[in-house]
């Protein structure tokens, strides 16, 4: 029927098999392997000169990449809005989905294939402004979050359903007839046949059934009548959208047949289908399309993964186990058989021990499990019981390991250059390319040797990236060392992240380009001077050299008029921190030095009154502080003798002493003030003079004096236990010090022992707590030591007969003994050792010092990193 009047919809049929009657309606399931296998049959069978297909027409120029060798699905349309590329949708597509499917066999014997649904430019417009209630309705970005996106085309198995979840309990006759009920047809069609879950009843009346008698046609009649059945039931299930989606729909049939006849194929979602073979006048269509919203829409391929497929991640692709759905599209002949296998050589690769005479029995049990539950073939339950029961012997640990590799899995697709992307995302993936730094579903660690070429481009990337927000990698705590020369990332590609890569493009054509506009906006409009000092060190991290000047203007200007102590103190480490990485970056960080510097003056005049009439909590608060602060001060440099100063991050040179006027000095005035001012909390006054005992700038005779007047019947019982949490907790090494100093342990145990009983309860959490922050080793040796009692600890020193190491006086041969492999670690003495730097091989090993030309800094970078000990050569 080639002439079709305008004002009529598409003529209706008896049954999809006439093909005289008007477009082939093929209903189907998104990321249905069986739908996919009937689609393709079926147009085999009906030959139609176009193939029509759910999705957003702007895509239709794409289509044609889909035949190109380096486009492996699964992958996505990823639509975005021009000026606003946060709100965006996915159409995702795998290997099995109907739409490829159809895609690809139009391709391949030349057949235009065009989508009909709904345009993008409408899909993201409507509701942009919060007024459409609907957002979640797939091919939408959530209002939640308009960046999230979502899977696009019908989420559900067969329709319209934005969250996966299971249809109301009942059955469809208890269900009221309410518009505003989000109904899953799948579930329904499931729950009416008498199964309980949707996926199993899914794969026995379609996945399952070999053959339709010779007609192709005869699935989709089937599916059809069961979908207008839930149609005349539930009407659009909930979803107003679908009026004018579907609207779209006849219109686009319509042009279609008005062009090519009646040889029009349509796949789309089976819940659908009624409404399109209904009879509807074009008038009433377009009047549900009149002033619809729009906007201005970009549209290209972007890689998926199987795992952004499955329900699980959130994305509501409608199935739960996208890796078993593939293998069901790949293998379907003897499919069991070859996925035991599949599970064997996976577990094999994890080292255990499954041989052929599992894969075998495991066969075995799954079709006797088939055979037993009534089902034509073994499904997803039966092999996993099987599995559970014969490879993973009971256990549900492997068992859970195939699911996530194999049931789910992480395909991830490809696209080929030649799709459209932005121009940052082109330059990323040059990068990418050049720093051979594939993305990757599966995630993975990498070790980086910032000293190597390629390595410290990785990182550089990697680093920038975090910065726009495009999280393709997270730093991690490295296994094996713990130099600043090495790094360790964790990298997994998530599809979204080509959003954020496009979201990113508004601050520039390039990575770096765009990184250093987006630092340079963050350091203007940072909350806290924290978080300047932290972008601070990011940049140069990210070796963002034009960016930096900016954020070091904004540090100063904040730093000059931050008053707050706490925030002062926040902000010093990580600028501190910052001026470590010039020594294997090759960045200048002169500029940082001064603003720190001048950062901890502020902090050194203004700490002693802060810690004045401080409770509980903010003095332990500012306890932290204070270890944050004092670890930076020994990351900054000193005066060298000759008016100079010493490298960054590093100390005095060997021999010398710093000024009284020097950091350090100042330093240590300020922890004077706090260890000696009654007004101070215990708990800052006990780790003042701890760090002040470790600096040796404190006698352990004096330091067992204070003790010994805060513990001193005289006290209150909570102020000396706050004291002794200050001075040996936190994790701060204070259990090595008690079980090294006996003096201290018995100070403790003496006090401890005349606690009053009715203040004992009171101290007891705060002792605990103390205490219990200790190795396991740490809290043995010090219960054995106070178990020996104050008896034996005397006579043990006095005869030297005491375990090794708790002498009274220094063990001069024992100590002699370490100085010959100290003098080897540090180069001392040796010609061409780490000292001298004359070969350039001393590296410091995992102390952190470089390699090639720079071997001299190895023995200094030794000093300020492990601060183990100050040699004289």
């Amino acid at each position: 029927m080639s002439g079709v009047r305008d004002t009529e919809p598409p003529a209706p049929q008896g049954g999809v098999t006439a093909r005289g009657a008007g477009p082939l309606l093929l209903g189907v399931r998104h990321h249905g392997p069986g739908s996919a296998r009937a689609v393709r049959a079926a147009l085999e069978a009906a030959a139609p000169r176009v193939v029509l297909i759910e999705g957003p027409p702007e895509a239709d120029a794409l289509v044609p990449l889909a035949a190109e060798k380096d486009m492996r699905p699964p992958v996505a349309l990823l639509a975005h809005v021009v000026d606003e590329p946060g709100n965006s949708a996915f159409w995702p597509l795998a290997e099995f989905s109907p739409e490829w499917v159809a895609i690809r066999w139009a391709l391949e014997h030349g057949v235009p294939a065009r989508f009909i649904d709904l345009p993008a430019a409408h899909t993201l417009a409507w509701g942009r402004d919060g007024a459409d209630p609907d957002r979640d309705e797939p091919g939408s970005a959530r209002p939640a979050h308009p960046a999230d996106p979502v899977a696009a085309g019908n989420p559900d198995a067969l329709g319209p359903a934005a969250d996966p979840g299971r249809p109301d309990e009942g059955g469809a006759t208890d269900r009221p007839l309410d518009a505003s009920v989000r109904i899953d047809p799948l579930a329904v069609l499931a729950e009416t046949a008498g199964y309980d879950d949707p996926e199993r009843w899914w794969e026995d009346v379609v996945e399952h059934r070999a053959g339709t008698g010779g007609d192709p046609f005869v699935p989709f009649t089937v599916l059809e009548e069961a979908m207008q059945a839930l149609r005349e039931t539930y009407g659009v299930g909930g979803h107003d959208r679908d009026l004018v989606r579907e609207a779209y729909m006849r219109l686009q049939i319509r042009a279609a047949q008005r062009e090519f006849g009646d040889d029009v194929a349509v796949v789309c979602g089976a819940w659908h289908v009624p409404a399109l073979r209904r009879r509807a006048t074009v008038g009433a269509d377009r009047a549900l399309l009149k002033g619809m919203p729009k906007a201005k829409v970009d549209l290209t391929w972007v890689p998926w993964t199987h795992r952004r497929l499955s329900r699980v991640s959130g994305y509501g692709a409608g199935i739960d186990s996208p890796g078993w759905y593939g293998h069901l599209f790949s293998a379907p002949d003897r499919p069991v058989v070859r996925w035991m296998t599949k599970v064997a050589r996976l577990l094999r690769d994890e080292d255990r021990g499954v041989s052929s005479a599992h894969v075998i029995e495991a066969v075995r049990l799954a079709d006797t499990l088939a055979a037993m539950r009534g089902r034509p073939l073994p499904g997803l339950t039966e092999t996993t019981d099987a599995v559970r029961a014969v490879m993973c012997e009971g256990s549900d640990v492997p068992l859970a390991l195939v699911r996530d590799r194999l049931v789910v899995g992480d395909v991830l697709g490809e696209v080929p250059e030649s799709a459209p992307a932005v121009p940052l995302q082109r330059d990323l993936a040059r990068s990418q390319r050049r720093l051979r730094l594939k993305p990757e579903a599966l995630e993975r660690e990498v070790e980086l040797d910032l000293r190597k070429e390629t390595d410290a481009g990785r990182s550089t990337l990697l680093h920038r990236l975090r910065l726009l927000g495009v999280a393709w990698g997270e730093p991690t705590t490295s296994r094996g060392s713990t130099g600043t020369f090495r790094e360790t990332w964790r990298l997994r590609w998530e599809p979204e992240l080509s959003v954020r890569v496009a979201e990113a493009g508004v601050w520039g054509t390039t990575v770096l380009a765009a990184a250093t506009a987006k630092a340079e906006a963050d350091a203007v409009g940072a909350p806290s001077l924290a978080d300047v000092t932290a972008l601070a060190e990011r940049c140069l991290l990210a070796e963002l050299p034009d960016a930096l000047p900016v954020v070091m203007r904004v540090l100063a200007d904040r730093a000059a008029l931050d008053a707050d102590v706490g925030h002062l103190a926040q902000a010093l480490p990580a600028l501190v921190r910052s001026l470590r990485y010039g020594d294997v970056r090759g960045t200048d960080t002169h500029a940082l030095a001064d603003v720190a510097a001048g950062l901890a003056e502020r902090v050194f005049v203004g700490l002693p009154p802060a810690c004045a009439a401080l409770d509980s909590d903010a003095a332990e608060e500012m306890r932290r502080h204070i270890d944050a602060v004092h670890g930076a001060v020994g990351l900054l440099a000193e005066p060298a003798p000759d008016g100079g100063n010493a490298p960054a991050g590093g100390t005095a040179p060997v021999g010398a002493t710093a000024s009284a006027g020097g950091i350090r000095g100042r330093w240590h005035s300020v922890l004077r003030v706090l260890a000696a001012r009654d007004t101070v909390p215990g708990v800052v006054r006990g780790r003042a003079v701890r760090l002040l005992l470790d600096e040796g700038e404190l006698a352990q005779e004096e330091a067992a004096r204070l003790m010994g007047l805060v513990l001193s019947p005289g006290t209150e019982p909570a102020d000396a236990a706050t004291w002794i949490e200050g001075f040996v907790g936190g994790g701060s090494g204070g259990g090595m010090l008690l079980v090294h100093d006996e003096r201290l342990l018995g100070l403790v145990d003496a006090w401890l022992t005349g606690v009053p009983t009715e203040a004992f309860t009171d101290v007891l959490p705060l002792l605990r707590r103390t205490f219990s922050a200790y190795e396991t080793g740490v809290r043995r040796t010090l219960g054995e030591l106070v178990r020996r009692g104050p008896g034996v600890r005397t006579s043990a020193q006095a005869t030297g007969s005491g375990i090794p190491g708790f002498a009274a006086d220094l063990d001069t041969d024992r100590a002699d003994a370490v100085l010959p492999m100290l003098s080897l670690l540090l180069g001392l003495g040796e010609p061409g050792g780490a000292g001298d730097g004359v070969d350039g091989r001393a590296d410091g090993g995992d102390g952190g010092g470089d390699s090639g030309g720079d071997g001299g800094d190895g023995a200094d970078r030794t000093h300020h990193d492990n601060d183990l000990v100050r040699v004289a050569p």
